[in-house]
């Protein structure tokens, strides 16, 4: 996650690589979470 204050696409995909971590289920989902936040953070922090 970037920065000290992660938005919120970043803790839902957070939540939900955990969550896919934890039981296995739902990878797809939280790697699609992953990428919609990631290039979210492209223009918030310049990255």
């Amino acid at each position: 996650m970037s920065g000290e204050f992660p938005s919120a696409k970043q803790r839902a995909a957070s939540q939900a690589q955990s969550q896919a971590d934890r039981t296995g289920k739902s990878k797809d989902r939280a790697s699609r979470l992953q990428s919609e936040a990631d290039r979210a953070a492209v223009p918030k922090h310049g990255l």
